[in-house]
């Protein structure tokens, strides 16, 4: 199983240039990881869509049909104490913002603080790189 990042499930839900790629990927293994954030992260970025015009109403529809479909299947991981904590660790160390600490450190709650045990699929190149030097490997999404 692997740990998705937000901005790799929104291409699941609608369209976009890395959709055929990352699907793939999903169907390669089935069950994801996600942080408890994922949701709403993933309607907001479907939101964004539709209040700049790049989603029409059938879209946006079909986009949040699609997320429930995988957020009744996705393995989410709820938020601790040892997350926070991690999170605040990933701060100190990474630039990174807050959402992307929480989902990391996640990620690491998910690997049983292993992290060379899971891939972290992402298309956040900062957060991609920050997940690689903390061990995670990262699939070629692209």
């Amino acid at each position: 199983m692997r740990f998705w990042d937000s901005s790799a499930i929104v291409p699941l839900l609608v369209r976009e240039t890395s959709s055929e790629t990352l699907t793939s990927l999903a169907a390669s293994e089935p069950g994801m990881f996600v942080w408890w954030g994922s949701r709403i992260e993933c309607v907001s970025a479907l939101a964004r869509g539709e209040r700049n015009g790049s989603l029409d109403d059938r879209t946006m529809t079909f986009g949040l049909r699609r997320l429930r479909q995988f957020a009744d299947a996705w393995y989410e991981i709820d938020p601790t104490d040892a997350i926070r904590e991690t999170a605040e660790r990933l701060l100190r160390v990474h630039a990174l913002r807050a959402a992307d600490a929480l989902q990391l450190a996640a990620a690491f709650a998910a690997a049983e603080r292993r992290p060379g045990s899971l891939e972290f699929v992402t298309l956040d190149d900062r957060l991609a790189d920050v997940a690689s030097k903390e061990g995670f490997s990262i699939p070629l999404t692209d």
